[in-house]
């Protein structure tokens, strides 16, 4: 599976720059947007210093570091030691909810703080690649006329174990992400009637359950269904972020001159990050940073094609949709097409733990993209 994976010889060969290229791209968007809407004053007529936009122009040079670590690493390493890596995030997810380690932020602990260095890492953004890369192993070794339900019984097993300490936090949104992506790989590699069929319907049973007897989650729901119900409190950061959209028109308010900056919508340089988006830089701004990561995941599909079969396409596969769910989550919820979540969007929200861990997936696809070359190429 691995053969050419030949040190002295990869070097050679070049890769597609456009996967790294754009999230660099989206990365420069998401700073200049995090440093407008976390400034008092406009700062294009103004000398204020912006610490948000700095803190994320460090993380983004921590990142690109990191993405640059993890492309050396041969992809015969992930194949050996994905299953360790899986269970060494699995044990990690569990400390957000051990009192005294980690974070509580807005009721739910999904964050563990790195004593002395005044950062907190969100084990669920681990967790989700991990499985990504443990399933597209598992999944290279089936055949799909042969192994249809030994291989969705195993996944969906691997998916409810993943989702236990999820749903302790509680993290339901990363719980739905982990398992969009696992049951998302199957449907590459082997089918879709089971995941469709058998996991629709049992989808359709826990999820209601789930929300029921979480009074927040309810709240949400009803947020979603009639925000207007209750503008002041349940459906005012629903509202605020339509009222971002509206403002922005066409073609924005312009950088610096959004009013959601005056902290009308709660949380506007994270998970809602795409409004403030479409206030300051318009509907042409949103459809840009659209049209972007669709560029992106067309480059990821040129790998997945180039990869062949097996492990490496699987794996290409799995982080696309790392990148991709997340952000269908995210610009869903905040135009209210579906429930919000809580979802950072890929490369732009801040945050160190999620751009760290998006420009690792760059890393992988880059390395990914390096030996299908090299295959191709020495074939």
């Amino acid at each position: 599976m691995f053969e050419r994976d030949i040190p002295g010889e990869i070097e050679k060969f070049s890769v597609n720059p456009f996967l790294w290229l754009v999230p660099l791209i989206l990365s420069g968007i998401g700073i200049l947007v995090i440093t407008s809407t976390t400034s008092p004053t406009s700062f294009v007529n103004t000398g204020t210093p912006f610490q948000m936009g700095i803190k994320q122009l460090t993380w983004l040079g921590v990142a690109m570091a990191g993405m640059y670590v993890v492309y050396l690493v041969p992809l015969k390493f992930w194949y050996k030691w994905s299953g360790v890596i899986l269970v060494c995030m699995w044990v990690f997810a569990w400390l957000p909810i051990i009192p005294g380690v980690g974070e509580s932020i807005g009721g739910a602990r999904r964050w563990v703080r790195i004593p002395g260095l005044g950062m907190s890492i969100q084990p669920g953004e681990l967790l989700c690649l991990a499985v990504a890369l443990h399933v597209s192993k598992l999944l290279s070794k089936y055949d799909a006329a042969s192994y249809e339900f030994k291989s969705f019984v195993r996944v969906g097993l691997l998916t409810v174990i993943c989702a236990i300490p999820l749903l302790c936090q509680p993290d339901l949104g990363t719980m739905v992400l982990v398992s969009a992506v696992a049951m998302g790989i199957y449907v590459e590699r082997i089918c879709w009637r089971y995941p469709v069929i058998i996991g629709g319907v049992l989808l359709g049973i826990t999820l209601p359950l789930l929300i029921i007897f979480e009074p927040y989650r309810m709240r949400r729901i009803t947020a979603f269904l009639d925000p207007w119900s209750d503008p002041l409190d349940k459906g005012y950061q629903a509202i605020q972020g339509l009222i971002a959209f509206a403002n922005g028109g066409m073609w924005g308010m312009g950088l610096g001159h959004g009013f959601q900056k005056l902290n009308y919508l709660p949380a506007a340089y994270t998970d809602f990050i795409f409004a403030a988006v479409g206030e300051e830089l318009g509907l042409a701004g949103t459809l840009c940073v659209i049209g972007l990561f669709a560029f992106w995941f067309a480059q990821t599909r040129v790998t997945y094609f180039r990869t062949g079969s097996g492990f490496e396409a699987a794996m290409t596969w799995g982080i696309a949709l790392t990148v991709i769910l997340p952000l269908a989550i995210n610009v869903a919820g905040v135009t209210k097409m579906v429930p919000l979540t809580g979802m950072a969007l890929p490369f732009l929200s801040y945050g160190g733990t999620s751009l760290v861990t998006m420009w690792a997936r760059v890393g992988m696809l880059l390395r990914l993209e390096k030996e299908s070359r090299m295959g191709a190429d020495m074939a």
